[in-house]
């Protein structure tokens, strides 16, 4: 998929404010510091479309760009943010949830990771909260560029392992690096073959 338009359409904390349009919607979502920006605007070919930062947790609304003018790419607020303080944790909680469980046009979430951590207790049990809410998700190792090639196979082959202790079926996975730009084609052209799937009314 070529992405010849992205532009950005509106922020917000609640679903009832989202887009009125039937588009498809693929939700972005991960811990803090996972690279999200980063990786948004790589798939979107734009430096500055989705707001980078050296403080985690910058992003702290529900966040919609449309893209190509047929689906819209939706950046939502990374969970475990240290820094955040409880009141926001709710708030950031309250709205994550209500978008999942609420918002009709959501096709998929696409769950980010930072491929050189194990495993982490916030990553697994918010992938447990979307399979008991049939969610469905796509997992993103991020910033594969940061450990060596050879490491790569490895730390996949331990995260999917560990998963099989709660899931019987695997979730599909994409590995990427923003930086060289590892995986835009994979990802982009999931997003169409689910595109050219879903029925036109």
């Amino acid at each position: 998929m070529n992405v010849a338009h992205a532009e950005f359409v509106v922020s917000n904390t609640r679903v009832d404010h989202c887009p009125k349009s039937k588009l498809p919607e693929y939700a972005f979502i991960g811990r803090s510091n996972v690279g999200k920006s980063s990786l948004i605007n790589m798939l979107c070919n734009r430096k500055r479309l989705a707001k980078t930062s050296s403080r985690p947790g910058k992003t702290q609304l529900i966040n919609h760009f449309l893209i190509n003018n047929k689906w819209h790419l939706v950046d939502l607020p990374g969970y475990g943010y240290a820094r955040a303080s409880k009141t926001q944790k709710k708030t950031f909680q309250k709205f994550i949830t209500d978008y999942f469980n609420k918002r009709k046009e959501l096709v998929s979430a696409f769950l980010l990771i930072d491929i050189r951590h194990e495993p982490q207790p916030p990553d697994l049990d918010f992938m447990r909260w979307l399979g008991e809410n049939y969610i469905p998700f796509t997992i993103v190792f991020t910033k594969a560029d940061k450990i060596k090639e050879r490491e790569i196979e490895k730390k996949v082959s331990d995260y999917l392992e560990k998963l099989k202790e709660d899931w019987e079926s695997l979730p599909k996975y994409f590995i990427t690096s923003s930086e060289k730009r590892l995986g835009r084609d994979e990802l982009l052209g999931y997003i169409h073959e689910i595109n050219e799937s879903i029925p036109k009314f």
